[in-house]
């Protein structure tokens, strides 16, 4: 056993330090639970991943009592929405609950600052420790064998909770599968030296392309960070009719050099290395629970169909997962866990159901194009569409995005294969 191994038994073992397993160690530890939070790799670290943190993300933030740490990263109030080189500026929907902005973030330094947080809150974080298996006993997950620099060992705990990321290599030992024929996205990003480095409003693009031409189904994206630079990536849908010859990083060269006018920027000299991953979206893997474990974050396929955004849900997956673990700890009853499924059923069913559906139908060129033209030429309906894809519904208040919403999500519930 290595020198960082636990003294004693947790009550929790959280199986990745990403956004989701830091802030389920910091809800944790802070009501006073023994967590420790393990990860294979070395923090910090990137990711494939725009790093743009929604009104609804910096709220969850905000309520771990990270608001002034988010200062010091850049902020936005809205979105540009661009297609066929028509932009259309939006700021965020007013909210009773979330704030009316965002920040964009670099993911080294964010995920290390959550982390870090989570620490301070009383978790323990064992970096270079990758579980290797699970440990059961009688037909229960107590724990896993580790592997670190100094060797391998076990660590027991209570209650697992899995949050190691899209690939969920240790969700896949405890049973989780992703059902092949719903929607994922494969995501490629990089930074760009930009003098528009300063705007406050986040940038989509619409109108993706392959090098040949080609609609490509899924969104480009702009984001400032307010230090000479831009986070440009794309992210394509697999829904797309030739998706296996899709390559996001040609994707991303063109749709660099497409916009390296307008924002100023040397397409074919991004500032470091291009980044991809593949991301899983719409609540595809299942199960999320177990007996005695739970799955949060990307390793749960919590990331939104609509948007592609993953740290969001990582958060809001990680809250939910946390109270219910607090719940079992505190009260000794294990069959607390089995709410969760349905706790997130509620949060998100609704909203990943339609997101899949939607994902179905831009994978069509034709009705995208189609789609596309009358929601942009409608300002109303833009608002309306930012509203729905990004989660921000009133829920004091039916108005037309969220009346409209009600009528998607009860195709999307009865329409197959969806």
């Amino acid at each position: 056993m290595s020198a960082s191994t636990p003294s004693d038994q947790p009550d929790v073992l959280i199986i990745g330090a990403g956004p989701a397993g830091a802030a389920a160690g910091y809800w944790l530890a802070h009501a006073g639970h023994h967590v420790v939070m393990i990860d294979r790799r070395s923090l910090p670290r990137g990711k494939a991943c725009g790093g743009a943190l929604t009104p609804r993300a910096t709220h969850q933030l905000i309520d771990m009592g990270l608001g002034p740490s988010l200062d010091t990263w850049h902020r936005h109030v809205g979105i540009t929405v661009a297609a066929n080189e028509r932009p259309v500026q939006l700021n965020w929907p007013t909210h009773p609950v979330f704030p009316p902005h965002g920040h964009v973030v670099r993911r080294r330094q964010f995920d290390q600052m959550v982390a870090n947080h989570a620490v301070a809150a009383g978790a323990q974080l064992l970096e270079q420790h990758e579980a290797k298996e699970p440990i059961a006993e009688r037909g229960f997950v107590r724990g896993a064998m580790v592997q670190s620099p100094g060797g391998r060992f076990a660590i027991r705990a209570r209650y697992v909770l899995v949050a190691d990321g899209g690939n969920s290599r240790f969700g896949r030992m405890l049973g989780t599968i992703r059902r092949a024929d719903w929607p994922y996205a494969l995501g490629a990003r990089s930074y760009w030296e930009t003098p528009r480095d300063c705007d406050d409003h986040l940038e989509l693009g619409l109108d993706l392309h392959d090098r040949n031409g080609n609609v490509v189904p899924g969104y480009g994206w702009l984001f400032p960070l307010g230090d000479g630079t831009a986070n440009v990536g794309v992210g394509v849908l697999s829904t797309a009719r030739e998706f296996k010859s899709i390559n996001p990083t040609h994707v991303l060269d063109n749709f660099a050099r497409r916009v390296a006018e307008r924002w100023d920027l040397d397409p074919s000299h991004p500032v470091g290395s291009i980044a991809t991953g593949r991301i899983p979206l719409g609540g595809s893997v299942a199960p999320c629970a177990g007996p005695t474990f739970l799955v949060i974050g990307d390793a749960a396929a919590a990331a939104s169909p609509f948007s592609g955004d993953g740290i969001g849900a990582a958060f809001e997956t990680a809250r939910i997962a946390a109270d219910v673990l607090h719940e079992a700890l505190t009260s000794d009853d294990a069959t607390v866990l089995q709410r969760y499924p349905k706790l997130i059923d509620e949060q998100y069913g609704d909203q990943q159901a339609a997101g899949r559906l939607f994902a179905r139908v831009v994978g069509r060129p034709a009705l995208a194009r189609e789609l596309t033209r009358i929601v942009v030429h409608s300002r109303s309906l833009m608002e309306w569409s930012l509203r729905i894809t990004t989660g921000m519904l009133r829920p004091d208040e039916l108005g037309p995005a969220e009346a409209a919403y009600r009528a998607i999500s009860l195709i999307a519930r009865v329409a197959p294969g969806v």
